[in-house]
């Protein structure tokens, strides 16, 4: 969305008091912008909005902090979407509070791709590094997109990983502003991320970290995607929070199992005790896809003539080959002549030409005639 054209939404969500599930609430009310700030303020509190909070909508005093907004996005090259339009992902308007709003900087068209979530501990293992980087890499080098919070640890190798998968493509998801890099030693991977895909935050700029922004960010990274993979986790890690979301939106839930006695592996052993699906490797992953998903990502390209006739005749055991080769598609030969060109006796040139008749290779025509079937 043009930042020229995004005022009142900018406006609407900047309004004090009024979250994003308020928001929601208001924009499906009233189906947009200009006509929530047009509504009467009996009807703008038959939304659930408080009092003071619909005040402020009637009085429009959102449009002040909107425009500095826009002058401050535009100076950082950030664009604004919202969710009715196209390039919003899909995915996420299937949950039950899709952030209205998108800041976000990068190709809005990887968002359009199929995804996959990867997040975990910001204190790895080694090992817990090595598999989240792996599987985002292969799963990336496949089509997939890789999502994730791009904290420190699991999230930095997913991200990482993608990264360096051949067409991979990954992005990464902010609890802060678009504007804030935290932690501030993944500026290079910030970078990297948004080279490779795109970052989204649905916060406005100058939001700082502050630890009920994660919690929130997290659905985001559950909603995206086809699935969740945690690798790494904690009893009470924010990887559980994301696994949880996932489950309640429908998507798939994926663990890769840790050692019992790490503390790390206790979101990810206790997931696949509870039923999520057990990873070691992308196919693990992709053999849980939908069908259709699995075909578009994977299509198997139908052989042509030639390739089908090199097909069958790798197939045939040596006698056949044998025969396979005097035969044609236009000639008839007679079984004799077959029998003295091949060396074979007639039993088995008969027996061999029967097995390629069955196999729907060869023809026989009248007076034990034989020819190719064409391709």
């Amino acid at each position: 969305m043009e930042l020229s054209s995004s005022l009142s939404w900018l406006a609407l969500s900047l309004t004090p008091g009024l979250g994003a599930r308020l928001l929601g609430r208001l924009l499906r009310e009233f189906g947009s912008p200009d006509e929530a700030f047009g509504g009467s303020l009996t009807a703008l509190e038959a939304c659930g909005l408080p009092g003071g909070t619909a005040q402020a909508v009637v009085a429009r005093v959102g449009f002040s902090a909107a425009q500095k907004e826009i002058a401050w996005a535009q100076d950082l090259g950030i664009q604004v979407m919202h969710w009715g339009e196209s390039i919003y992902p899909p995915r996420l308007l299937e949950i039950y509070d899709p952030p209205p709003l998108l800041y976000f900087r990068g190709d809005p068209q990887v968002l359009r791709r199929y995804s996959i979530s990867i997040v975990g501990t910001r204190r790895p293992t080694p090992y817990g590094n090595l598999m989240a980087e792996r599987l985002a890499r292969d799963l990336s080098a496949r089509g997939l997109l890789i999502v994730s919070g791009l904290a420190r640890g699991i999230d930095c190798s997913a991200h990482r990983g993608a990264c360096a998968a051949a067409r991979g493509a990954t992005v990464g998801i902010l609890g802060t502003g678009m504007d804030v890099v935290y932690p501030k030693e993944n500026r290079k991977v910030f970078a990297e991320v948004e080279k490779s895909g795109a970052l989204i935050s649905e916060f406005p700029l100058g939001t700082h970290a502050a630890p009920e922004n994660f919690p929130v960010r997290n659905r985001i990274v559950a909603g995206m995607s086809l699935g969740t993979i945690v690798v790494e986790g904690e009893q009470y890690s924010g990887s559980l929070i994301t696994a949880r979301l996932a489950m309640e939106f429908g998507r798939e839930v994926f663990g890769v199992p840790g050692n019992a006695t790490q503390p790390t592996s206790f979101a990810p052993n206790q997931l696949i005790k509870q039923g999520a699906k057990l990873v070691t490797g992308w196919e693990d992953v992709v053999e849980e896809l939908p069908t259709e998903i699995r075909a578009e990502l994977f299509p198997v390209e139908t052989p042509g003539a030639g390739q089908q006739e090199s097909l069958i005749t790798e197939s045939l055991a040596p006698e056949q080959k044998k025969l396979y080769d005097l035969l044609s598609t236009d000639q008839p030969v007679q079984v004799d002549t077959l029998v003295e060109k091949s060396g074979m006796n007639s039993s088995g040139v008969l027996a061999a030409l029967c097995e390629m008749e069955l196999k729907g290779i060869v023809r026989q025509l009248p007076g034990k005639q034989f020819v190719r079937v064409m391709f």
